[in-house]
């Protein structure tokens, strides 16, 4: 079973239905104890940090995560799910966060010709293009698996570190490219 985590912060309904569209079992939950015993772990998020740790903490799903994210169990962090899994993000004026991955989660710098949010399709490593809504970014760390670049920046577009996947794209929502990356998901 896949555990879908709902922390009041995600696009909850196009997450379960890719992975029913690739035959995957899933449950959307907000049950810390669903979490933790969970096969699988997605982790999506559409929001601001502030709001989204606040929602983990009085939810009593923040330790569930953290440890699920690092059981080696399979464990995917989509869009904000992703940057939470970081030590802490600059919006809402600071917030620490999971401490999973190593790094600040910082906002685009204003640049003429890039609108922000980053929003639409762009290439991850040079090649196939995925689908991003996002005004902050993580930086190139040792985990990082995927590079993009946007308003001057190289970030990490996809990171793993074990058993763990995060994206920074939204795979639900990249056709048959996002897809793809979805199976794998379901099938690791």
């Amino acid at each position: 079973m896949i555990a879908i985590v709902d922390y009041k912060a995600g696009n909850l309904t196009s997450v379960r239905l890719a992975f029913e569209a690739v035959g995957a079992e899933v449950r959307v939950t907000r049950d810390p104890s669903a979490v933790l015993s969970a096969d699988k772990v997605v982790f999506p998020g559409v929001g601001a940090a502030g709001s989204a740790m606040a929602n983990l903490k009085s939810m009593g799903l923040e330790d569930a995560v953290r440890s699920s994210a690092l059981s080696g169990r399979p464990f995917l962090g989509i869009c904000l799910g992703m940057q939470i899994l970081f030590e802490r993000s600059e919006e809402d004026g600071g917030v620490d966060t999971l401490g999973i991955l190593p790094g600040t989660v910082k906002k685009f710098p204003e640049v003429p010709g890039c609108k922000i949010p980053h929003m639409g399709w762009n290439q991850v490593n040079g090649s196939t293009e995925y689908y991003f809504v996002h005004s902050y970014y993580a930086g190139l760390c040792e985990w990082t698996d995927g590079v993009t670049e946007y308003a001057g920046v190289k970030f990490t577009s996809a990171a793993k570190k074990g058993a763990l996947r995060a994206y920074q794209f939204h795979p639900e929502k990249s056709g048959p490219a996002g897809l793809r990356l979805v199976r794998e998901f379901a099938e690791c």
